[in-house]
């Protein structure tokens, strides 16, 4: 088993750009992260192996943010990064200007909440679909098929918009 501070370094910064991705507060990110690590620290002898540290990582970071939201009765969620592609379509290939992602942001945030959350994870938490389904306790092709509805109800919306 890796120590904490090997964990740290490798897994700091997954963990941070997940958090973002959902609130965009970098300093809220970072003082989650942190809480997150200390939390990890705290329990990692319940650490199974089952899962990646990654993910196991992510859901301690997910319960901690949802307690955040809770307690400061916050909805934010975040725009999509400038350096993140969608998809490799040649219909979703318009969409690389900012424009083009400040309309994907906000069809994402029409989807149902599980729908946008599978989303965020795999657009922005650069996860794949094996450990998104682990984190949100379903299976992979779960994953897989939430994402392709999701990502094909953007699709429409987008061209019927053009």
């Amino acid at each position: 088993m890796q120590s904490i501070e090997e964990i740290y370094r490798e897994q700091a910064q997954t963990v941070y750009r997940f958090l973002y991705s959902y609130i965009n507060d970098a300093d809220l990110s970072e003082e989650l992260t942190q809480e997150t690590f200390i939390r990890a620290m705290k329990s990692l002898n319940k650490y199974n192996g089952k899962c990646k540290i990654s993910v196991w990582l992510c859901q301690i970071a997910k319960h901690l943010l949802y307690q955040e939201l809770e307690k400061k009765n916050k909805n934010k969620t975040t725009p999509l990064d400038n350096n993140m592609e969608f998809s490799t379509c040649s219909t979703e290939e318009l969409i690389i200007s900012s424009e083009g992602k400040k309309e994907i942001y906000k069809n994402i945030q029409a989807l149902d909440g599980i729908t946008k959350e599978v989303m965020y994870l795999r657009l922005t938490g650069d996860l794949s679909f094996k450990e998104i389904g682990e984190i949100l306790n379903k299976t992979e092709n779960w994953a897989r098929v939430t994402f392709f509805r999701g990502k094909s109800k953007i699709i429409r919306r987008m061209q019927d918009e053009l």
